[in-house]
């Protein structure tokens, strides 16, 4: 019996990879075996930093709405507890393009957020036994 290679698809499927690694210097985009290996690390890194960019995103967000928020004498923290005791919803990313945008309204957003930290009742203090 004949030995059956099926050499089209083995030859398609190397094809298929070394196209994709086009791009890549080297011997990565020219020979099957590095660019398999290129490319499932390309993946790795794609998954991995889609998750990081998210987190740095958020960092930035924080950032740049703790320096607005202390132009009105609050700090970050503080800022977010008003809002949430203003029953206030919007998302971070939104509140700082608003910081960045419209300083205006910003500035009545943390004027309400003032307001409602003051109206808010005050925390019990804890006695420590004598």
């Amino acid at each position: 019996m004949p030995r059956a290679t099926n050499a089209p698809a083995s030859r398609a499927r190397r094809k298929r990879v070394i196209d994709a690694s086009k791009g890549y210097r080297g011997r990565r985009s020219k020979l099957f075996r590095y660019a398999k290996d290129a490319q499932m690390k390309g993946k790795y890194w794609a998954y991995r930093d889609r998750k990081t960019r998210k987190r740095n995103f958020r960092a930035l967000w924080i950032t740049r709405l703790s320096a607005a928020v202390r132009a009105q004498n609050l700090t970050y923290s503080r800022f977010i507890e008003g809002l949430k005791a203003a029953n206030i919803q919007i998302d971070r990313k939104v509140f700082s393009d608003i910081a960045i945008q419209d300083i205006a309204v910003f500035n009545q957003i943390a004027d309400k957020a003032k307001a409602a930290l003051e109206a808010k009742p005050a925390k019990p203090t804890k006695k420590k036994a004598a």
